[in-house]
């Protein structure tokens, strides 16, 4: 006699891991679909272009008053009291930050279908998490790297003399890559991305993106109008990345008047 075969078994773990990465990539590439989407386009536009202004007027004005004199307020490039900046440089590296999101969303795609079902549930809102903040870090960045190109402004010291107006357009090379500061970019937008999935943590992470940025100043890698530039371009990105994420309904929920909040 043949015993019934169950109707209920549980997926193989490919079958799932399949599922789950279908469930959690098809909504990013798919049409916004969320009610209150325009509500938060318009919101989000206000807010560009307040910081937009305000960020380009802080620029020019850096560059002109404030660019060439704070050099001569640093310690010496390559100093050896500076080793403890040199390490907390390190945080606001685009590359490490990237990799460590990278590493900790495959991790939880890749552990989630050996959990229960319950605990997948779980665990599926921390990867719509992870998915937010390396994306949130990830289009800044990129959009840096055009600008870098773009712009072709030289660090501090290159060519010579400081000279805030040092431009070589299109140069590609790391000496003409000053303006926007990646770190800058990373460090704002990775604590935006932060403070809006976790907003009680919102002074720790304000606390490490200045961390960051004053030590692109203190090593004498970026001018100050680099390192705002790059704050402005990492939390523009991180803006249009959460607007992007709320208008599909992954990760926030978009209020009555339009202010994206963390999902509960």
């Amino acid at each position: 006699m043949i015993a019934p075969t169950s109707g209920s078994a549980r997926p193989g773990y490919f079958a799932t891991l399949g599922g789950l990465l279908n469930s959690n990539v098809a909504p990013l590439v798919q049409p916004a679909s969320h009610s209150r989407r325009s509500l938060a386009s318009r919101r989000l536009a206000r807010d560009v272009l307040v910081l937009a202004g305000i960020g380009t007027l802080a620029i020019i004005l850096l560059m002109v008053g404030l660019d060439a004199r704070e050099i001569a307020w640093m310690p010496a490039r390559g100093a050896p009291e500076l080793w403890s900046v040199r390490i907390i440089t390190e945080f606001g590296k685009a590359g490490y930050v990237l990799w460590i999101l990278a590493g900790l969303l495959l991790a939880c795609v890749l552990t989630t279908p050996l959990l229960p079902a319950t605990a997948r549930l779980y665990m599926n809102g921390w990867i719509v998490r992870l998915q937010f903040v390396l994306c949130a870090v990830l289009v800044p960045v990129m959009v840096g790297e055009v600008l870098k190109w773009l712009i072709g402004r030289g660090r501090p010291f290159v060519g010579g003399p400081a000279d805030p107006f040092n431009f070589h357009p299109f140069d590609g090379t790391q000496a003409y890559a000053s303006l926007p500061s990646s770190h800058s970019i990373t460090a704002a937008a990775l604590a935006l991305a932060i403070a809006a999935i976790w907003p009680r943590l919102s002074l720790v992470a304000a606390a490490y993106g200045v961390l960051i940025m004053i030590s692109r100043l203190v090593l004498l890698a970026h001018h100050p109008s680099d390192v705002v530039a790059g704050a402005l371009v990492g939390l523009i990105g991180a803006l249009v990345v959460r607007y992007w994420f709320a208008s599909r309904k992954l990760g926030f929920v978009i209020r009555p008047g339009g202010e994206i909040a963390p999902r509960g």
